[in-house]
């Protein structure tokens, strides 16, 4: 496969970016990345500076992975991150124009790198369990329903990757969070500061410079772990309860 790269190219967060043309041979076999390994094989080949990306895993757990691929976050491909991308999934001939994740909350480091120092900030702000539940028990000695423990790992599955903000034309976190918080809140041991926390992360977000949520759900389509827009519902309701209770708003 001959395939003509439009990448943007960034040399630092304060530099003015353009996108720049390239040509690179690859393999329908080959994984996204691998292609840009390629590419910047030869670009290093020939004394030319090669393309910053973000990886890790490669196996879809870390989420670093995080590009644009032809004006979607992480590819065409439902359901999967770009390091899980294959090559097969495009064409011969095919021109692919890949930038990073726009969002004035993930400002760009340089070429197709980002920094999301904000999701951890959020984190920090109230994404953990600061109650002393004692030593670890079996698991399975916790008496939680099925469908609870079964949505609390379905909202878990939040790999931090910032998709949803890249798909979401106001950048808006809202998905990120609610799965944070969901994930917490539905388990015995977070339910205690819910209200705490979402008062918390919520302003977090906010403070970082992140958009408001209108509903489009393009977050949730473009979330390659499928996080449901559900969980931004029980956020709201649990962001209201706690303002109108007797907690006091963080």
């Amino acid at each position: 496969m001959k395939l003509t790269l439009k990448i943007w190219r960034q040399k630092s967060a304060n530099a003015k970016g353009k996108f720049e043309t390239y040509t690179v041979e690859a393999t329908p076999h080959m994984s996204f990345l691998e292609m840009l390994d390629v590419l910047n094989e030869e670009l290093i080949s020939k004394k030319e500076e090669p393309v910053a990306f973000e990886h890790d895993c490669r196996e879809g757990i870390c989420g670093t992975c995080s590009m644009v691929i032809n004006g979607e976050p992480h590819g065409p491909m439902q359901g999967t991150t770009t390091c899980q991308l294959h090559m097969r999934h495009f064409k011969d001939g095919e021109t692919i124009v890949i930038e990073p994740f726009r969002a004035s909350a993930f400002p760009v480091i340089k070429d197709l790198v980002v920094t999301r120092d904000s999701f951890d900030r959020i984190i920090q702000a109230g994404g953990y369990i600061s109650i002393n539940t004692g030593q670890a028990q079996d698991g399975n000695s916790i008496a939680i329903e099925k469908e609870t423990a079964a949505s609390a790992f379905d909202a878990a599955a939040c790999i931090g990757c910032g998709a949803c903000v890249a798909a979401c034309p106001n950048a808006s976190a809202m998905l990120f969070v609610s799965a944070k918080v969901a994930h917490l809140g539905r388990l015995p041991q977070g339910e205690v500061e819910a209200k705490r926390r979402a008062q918390a992360m919520v302003k977090q977000m906010d403070d970082e410079g992140f958009g408001m949520c209108s509903n489009i759900t393009a977050c949730e389509a473009e979330c390659p772990k499928g996080i449901s827009v559900e969980n931004i519902a029980k956020l709201n309701r649990e962001y209201l309860s706690s303002a109108l209770g007797s907690e006091t708003t963080v």
